[in-house]
């Protein structure tokens, strides 16, 4: 359960990220609003996560599911290039994520 409770944190992680995008700078009250509860809710996350799962393993699967997911949002939404190099540097991270929970003692 707490692998799960740490995926949705990861995809809060990502929608404000990517929402910091769109409050301008927190000069768009909804867009900000928005961005302020997603924040909330995936630190929230994080924490309970934390309660049976290794901090650094909890923390790093976190991190690594919100860059993954903001940097392929970044390439669908804002154009931001999609290039070989870039894909394989998210490969990287993905299996860095996939490693840590198959070698979690959790």
């Amino acid at each position: 359960m707490a692998w799960l409770v740490l995926l949705v944190a990861g995809v809060f992680e990502t929608v404000w990220a990517i929402g910091l995008k769109y409050t301008d700078g927190f000069t768009r009250l909804w867009p900000s609003i928005g961005t302020v509860i997603a924040m909330v809710v995936s630190v929230v996350l994080l924490g309970l996560a934390m309660k049976t799962l290794p901090v650094g393993t909890a923390y790093a699967v976190w991190t690594g599911i919100g860059t993954v997911g903001t940097v392929i949002l970044g390439m669908v939404l804002f154009g931001e290039p999609v290039t070989l190099p870039r894909m394989i540097c998210i490969g990287l991270i993905v299996s860095g994520i996939v490693g840590l929970k198959f070698f979690s003692t959790h």
